[in-house]
């Protein structure tokens, strides 16, 4: 029921994983339109994660298959958590998304 009440999605992938990725993406993004197409509808956002334990073009093959298997027009974010890499971008873009979301509600009323 929480995320109901959210107004942005992360889709947060395991890109070392060694599972099909692509296959796994499909699927969550097939059961997340079952339980709710207006949750669906929703902003969402890729964030890629655990680059740091891939060569960078085994990383650049695996991210590009995903986003064009998904046909995932949003935004993309390639990050490490573990190391940190790409995590303050991230973390400023969703703030700044939300303050926007918020201005634009408040000045709707």
């Amino acid at each position: 029921k929480h995320l109901t009440r959210t107004r942005l999605l992360l889709h947060i992938v395991d890109m070392a994983s060694d599972e099909d990725v692509l296959g796994n993406a499909r699927t969550l993004l097939g059961e997340l339109q079952k339980y709710s197409a207006e949750l669906a509808d929703r902003e969402r956002w890729l964030v890629l994660n655990k680059l740091d334990l891939l060569e960078d073009a085994e990383a650049d093959l695996r991210c590009t298959k995903l986003i064009e298997g998904l046909q995932w027009q949003n935004p993309v974010f390639r990050i490490s958590a573990l190391r940190r890499d790409g995590t303050k971008e991230l973390c400023q873009t969703v703030y700044a998304y939300l303050e926007a979301r918020d201005r634009e509600q408040n000045d709707d009323t």
